[in-house]
């Protein structure tokens, strides 16, 4: 015998749902554990922006909609944007070895090095300083 999966939906309102529920729900979407579109689907929430409409009214986060939201939970999104911040930082490497295999290779100072001559200046500031006070 074959068992047939059959929906039998009920027509609800927003309002049939509890507070605590729609709350779940937002969480499991802001955690990143399910898509607002997921979500819909495992409870069988039939209007297709009631989650979205929770999401704004009970979420911590700025939920408008988007082709990019409909793809990706915020886990997602924070994954993709490490990925691009650590290929952000490998070219930052490349291109600061650039710089100093042209400064090795021309005998140049392209990159302006602030700080060694500020620690400098503020040394002298303080042997100055130490200076005054010992004849005072």
């Amino acid at each position: 015998m074959e068992k047939t999966a059959k929906r039998v939906y009920v027509k609800r309102t927003q309002k049939d749902y509890s507070l605590a529920f729609k709350l779940q729900l937002v969480d499991e979407v802001e955690k990143g554990d399910l898509t607002y579109k997921q979500v819909q689907i495992k409870y069988g929430i039939q209007g297709r922006s009631t989650v979205l409409t929770w999401l704004r009214k009970h979420g911590r986060l700025e939920w408008k909609e988007s082709d990019q939201m409909k793809k990706k939970a915020p886990n997602k999104q924070i994954k993709e944007l490490e990925r691009k911040l650590k290929r952000l930082e490998e070219e930052k490497e490349i291109l600061n070895a650039a710089i100093d295999i042209a400064d090795e290779m021309f005998n140049t100072e392209i990159r302006k090095k602030y700080l060694p001559l500020s620690q400098a200046a503020f040394k002298e500031q303080g042997e100055k300083d130490d200076s005054s006070q010992s004849k005072a």
